[in-house]
């Protein structure tokens, strides 16, 4: 067994040369994104959340595997970034763009409101991170990625990296499970006692 993707969404090779053309690099990788088209097929008629939205890989990968009675919500401060996945996949009615800051989004949306969140940001992940597993319906997941070091990370990077996967494990509101696979994730199911 290997990790062949079967299906990749049709959008992708068009926002993965926008964003080269913009000099973007940092978009989710295929292994991450076809477990999240997994991941949301499991909530069907779910709201779903993506912190972080780049030049939309992770949105299209999301979409690819929503129901049609499902929502995504997808926030980033950079609108040059969010002008990508919009001009990619605005034409789909199950997502809305967000353009502004991430913390604010999670401070003023209501609780327990989504079935998913993926933090693709700091927000959500390194810092306001009660706020976003606030979000969560019980059952809800909460999605990470890119938590195996690679070259280039700032000194003490790694660091945060472990204090937040200890916080996750010890957080009284969620089962969670750490995955050495794609870039390093972890993916967190809200517990009703959480």
């Amino acid at each position: 067994m290997d990790d062949h993707l079967v299906s990749m969404p049709g959008s992708i090779a068009g926002i993965r040369r926008d964003s080269e053309a913009i000099g973007f690099s940092m978009a989710s990788e295929p292994r991450t994104g076809s477990l999240l088209a997994v991941l949301a097929a499991s909530k069907p008629g779910g709201r779903l959340l993506e912190l972080g939205t780049g030049t939309g890989v992770g949105a299209a990968w999301i979409l690819a595997g929503m129901d049609a009675d499902a929502r995504l919500d997808t926030v980033d401060t950079d609108p040059s970034v969010v002008a990508v996945a919009q001009r990619h996949l605005a034409a789909d009615a199950r997502v809305t763009f967000h353009v502004t800051d991430a913390v604010e989004f999670l401070r003023r949306s209501p609780r327990a409101t989504f079935d998913l969140v993926y933090a693709d940001a700091w927000p959500g992940k390194f810092t306001n991170l009660e706020d976003a597993l606030d979000l969560l319906r019980p059952g809800g997941l909460y999605v990470i990625d890119d938590l195996l070091p690679v070259e280039g990370w700032p000194s003490g990077h790694q660091e945060k990296v472990s204090s937040l996967i200890a916080t996750l494990e010890r957080h009284r509101g969620l089962r969670v499970v750490r995955m050495t696979w794609a870039s390093g994730l972890v993916i967190g199911v809200r517990t009703a006692d959480g």
